[in-house]
């Protein structure tokens, strides 16, 4: 039978919760696109570089917002009826409530209920509220092994895996934590992956970049990333997102689950075969493209220029060589280190003359110099790559430069 528990699941309406949060807004404020979010979710968002409306990934000519009036007294007469869920108070659960949620967990079986699906959501509302409510629930003796277990049941609905991933996903930063999951979900409950990957593919957008997350905090290790990306078909649906989805923010997290999960040629040839070094391309192409996001897949483009495959196919893609040397001395320092180690791979490892003159054309010789200037000591692996390619750059150019040409700083697959 349904328990009907007003404290337990109240339904808001859809226009009161911000579209970043998820959460009861509690200072709605409009963006010049029309879409009203919580100050601090869309103040965040806008902190974080981006220039992008969330919701329709329109750029935005002006960040300025202003306060949704209207709406935040629709929302307080709504919460003045439904006392608990007000926008000034927070979600609450006592130690006897805890342990009470964590036994029903563990003991039962069902792959949907409305408790089932009741408890979770008020675990996961519990969490958003604060960091010392995070803490609690991970601290709390038995609460992450019944939440895992919910995960490595068979044949669990959609809107209940959904709620277990942003669970784990709110704790996953407090300590000890993930060596837990990695325990739970690795190597004690294999069906977990399953349960992941159901996410990954039919689960919404923020779930979809939620479990990318939760996977990027479990591989710790060479062992737990092998196995993930040994995971049939994990790798194919990870790389799906990138070409199905085009927000900003999931594209970031699944390019560094896979920087984390490429440790073996076997893994990035796959990621070759699926046609990551053009969507790289296209990524590092753009101009609306977040500093950010530039760098974690310029990180991922030079893990992936240490295998064979990766190499022929960065020469092979006409653009690649050219973005990448665009975004040299662009953005962070170790964004033009992934990007100096993709140059070098391609240039001086595989001697890809057609790679070479492209550098040229785009000054990337001068760019190359400037990196050499930025502080690396003699001696030190990145001082030694410009060295590298400085000298397969200017052969034929008459510039006079010799360089020792040390290639030992990368161990190539």
């Amino acid at each position: 039978m349904v328990r009907r528990d007003e404290q337990l699941h109240i339904s808001v309406p859809k226009p009161f919760r911000c579209p970043i949060s998820m959460d009861v807004m509690r200072s709605p404020v409009s963006l010049s696109t029309g879409v009203t979010y919580d100050r601090s979710s869309i103040q965040h968002w806008l902190d974080s570089g981006h220039d992008t409306c969330p919701a329709t990934m329109q750029i935005l000519h002006s960040k300025d917002f202003v306060p949704n009036l209207n709406l935040r007294r629709l929302i307080n007469l709504w919460a003045q009826s439904h006392g608990p869920f007000s926008p000034a108070s927070s979600p609450t659960l006592s130690d006897h409530q805890l342990r009470g949620l964590v036994q029903y967990l563990a003991a039962e079986n069902e792959k949907f209920n409305q408790n089932l699906f009741d408890s979770l959501s008020k675990m996961v509302n519990f969490a958003k509220s604060k960091e010392d409510n995070r803490r609690f629930l991970a601290n709390f003796n038995g609460f992450i092994s019944a939440v895992v277990g919910v995960l490595n049941r068979e044949g669990v609905e959609i809107e209940v895996l959904e709620l277990v991933i942003r669970l784990l996903d709110l704790i996953s930063s407090q300590n000890g934590v993930v060596e837990q999951l990695q325990q739970l979900i690795i190597k004690a409950n294999r069906n977990c992956l399953s349960s992941i990957q159901l996410v990954l593919q039919s689960g919404g957008l923020s779930s979809k970049t939620e479990s990318a997350r939760v996977l990027d905090s479990i591989a710790m290790d060479a062992d737990s990333k092998r196995l993930i990306a040994e995971k049939d078909g994990l790798l194919t649906v990870l790389n799906r997102l990138l070409n199905s989805e085009t927000d900003q923010t999931l594209h970031g997290v699944v390019f560094s689950c896979l920087d984390s999960l490429s440790v073996t040629r076997s893994t990035k040839s796959e990621l070759v075969r699926f046609g990551l070094v053009q969507i790289i391309t296209e990524t590092l192409s753009s101009r609306d493209v977040s500093a950010s996001l530039a760098e974690k897949a310029l990180k991922l483009l030079s893990k992936i220029a240490t295998c064979a495959e990766g190499r022929s196919e960065i020469s092979e893609e006409a653009r690649c060589v050219a973005a990448v040397t665009e975004r040299l001395m662009k953005g962070s320092m170790a964004a033009t280190e992934a990007g100096v180690a993709v140059l070098w791979s391609v240039c001086c490892m595989l001697g890809d003359k057609r790679a070479r003159e492209c550098v040229r054309r785009s000054n990337g010789v001068a760019k190359i110099l400037l990196v050499m200037q930025s502080g690396y000591g003699e001696g030190h692996f990145m001082r030694r790559m410009c060295g590298d390619l400085i000298k397969v750059l200017s052969v034929g150019l008459g510039m006079g430069l010799s360089y020792d040409t040390m290639t030992k700083h990368i161990m190539p697959c």
